[in-house]
């Protein structure tokens, strides 16, 4: 009898409508104990604030200009600073349309995020076991749910309603349902700027498997969202780029930029200290750095010998360490260098769209001239959540230590976001 019910929960647990909700939950139940219950029990740390239980946890940095989005509409004037016509308007635009309800701005921001993520779930989940298999859609979910920066998808901000619109998009894109794509991909384009990517990824894909003309119309008519919103500056503000040059508040010029890289590598491997008052100021993180890479040259160097658990578990040990001492550095370079290389090895196994749609994101990272925030961005991205689940459903020793990191960095996150501490 105890065996049938085991059975029965496993069963349960494995069941398509169960499991991507019950990612869901759970992570949502780490962030908000984090930043409802953790975080007001610390003083408040330098640069932020002490945190305070309520809904005002969930409204902090960009939170704010959807508020004046959804509350006040857009403000512009063409003098260099930022304006939060800088903000693409699909999400403000359904949290006044649920606000109208009698909600409070915190609560509607909350319902559209969180709502609108776990649709995002849902559809990669049915996405990736129709192409790849119920393992890959498990850990893909996994991933996407756990993912460090998730937490966006748990406050006021577009992640979860983004992830939703691009995933469906690609989704539809792929089983030649051209008028779902086409409609999601405009509103996708219409959220976030990332959106973008989207067209390209249609018209190449359409170009290499010899699609029929009704798949270049989808994909031409995804960038419907950014024409309106460029309509909308131009005759709200008399400037069809307002959305553009609003963003001079945040990145002064487009292009590489190979500065913030460069100080990015230098953070990682001799320091903040070192690389902002001069060399050997702090002496420690070189030091450690480099016993960190000596010592995972002698884990792969004698890799037979150890055996596989060691060296797995040896290398993981390894990367936590460094993930101390170099901190968000290391994850930004990491989200986006890991996320290429991830694209590429597994090209083959993975959707042409989604890859050459990954690929274009990246593209438009490089150009965007700037280096913070990117695991949000690449993040964003659901590419490569997916890649991230396919390659750790073969490597489950990895994938159950990758989780763990993830919750553990998730918590972290969570508790500076409520004190106010930039994250990313």
């Amino acid at each position: 009898m105890l065996q049938q019910q085991t059975v029965i929960k496993k069963n349960l647990w494995k069941n398509d409508l169960i499991f991507p909700v019950a990612m869901w939950l759970a992570s949502r139940l780490v962030i908000w104990s984090a930043m409802l219950l953790l975080a007001p029990l610390l003083d408040a740390p330098p640069g932020g604030k002490a945190a305070t239980f309520g809904l005002g946890v969930f409204d902090a940095w960009d939170s704010v200009h959807y508020r004046s989005i959804a509350t006040f509409g857009y403000e512009y004037i063409n003098d260099g600073k930022g304006h939060n016509i800088a903000f693409f308007p699909l999400f403000p635009l359904i949290v006044r349309g649920v606000m109208s309800l009698g909600l409070p701005f915190e609560v509607a921001g909350e319902l559209v995020n969180n709502i609108a993520f776990l649709a995002a779930l849902y559809c990669v989940y049915f996405w990736v076991k129709e192409y790849n298999g119920i393992q890959e859609a498990r850990w893909s979910t996994a991933v996407l749910a756990w993912c460090p920066p998730s937490l966006f998808t748990a406050v006021i901000y577009t992640e979860g309603l983004y992830l939703f619109l691009s995933s469906s998009a690609l989704r539809a894109f792929e089983e030649e349902q051209y008028g779902w794509a086409a409609l999601c991909g405009a509103m996708a384009t219409a959220t976030r700027p990332t959106g973008i990517a989207l067209i390209p990824a249609f018209l190449i894909t359409a170009w290499k498997e010899g699609r029929s003309l009704i798949a270049y119309i989808a994909g031409l008519t995804a960038s419907g969202g950014i024409l309106l919103f460029s309509l909308y500056c131009a005759i709200e503000f008399g400037d069809p780029l307002a959305f553009i040059n609003a963003q001079k508040g945040w990145r002064s010029t487009l292009g590489f930029d190979w500065q913030g890289w460069w100080k990015m590598l230098m953070q990682i491997t001799v320091g903040t200290t070192n690389w902002q008052n001069g060399w050997l100021k702090d002496p420690l993180h070189p030091l450690l750095f480099a016993v960190i890479v000596a010592l995972g040259y002698l884990i792969w160097r004698y890799r037979q010998r150890l055996g596989t658990v060691k060296v797995e578990y040896g290398f993981a040990a390894l990367f936590l360490i460094l993930w101390i001492v170099a901190g968000d550095p290391l994850i930004n370079t990491i989200s986006v260098l890991g996320g290429a290389y991830l694209l590429w090895h597994l090209r083959r196994q993975l959707n042409y769209v989604a890859v050459i749609y990954g690929f274009c994101g990246l593209g438009l990272i490089f150009v965007s001239g700037g280096t913070w925030s990117l695991s949000r961005i690449v993040y964003g991205i659901v590419s490569f959540s997916i890649a991230l689940g396919v390659l750790l459903s073969r490597h489950p020793r990895w994938g159950y230590l990758t989780l763990c990191f993830f919750t553990i960095l998730l918590a972290s996150f969570s508790v500076r976001f409520a004190q106010e501490l930039w994250v990313g």
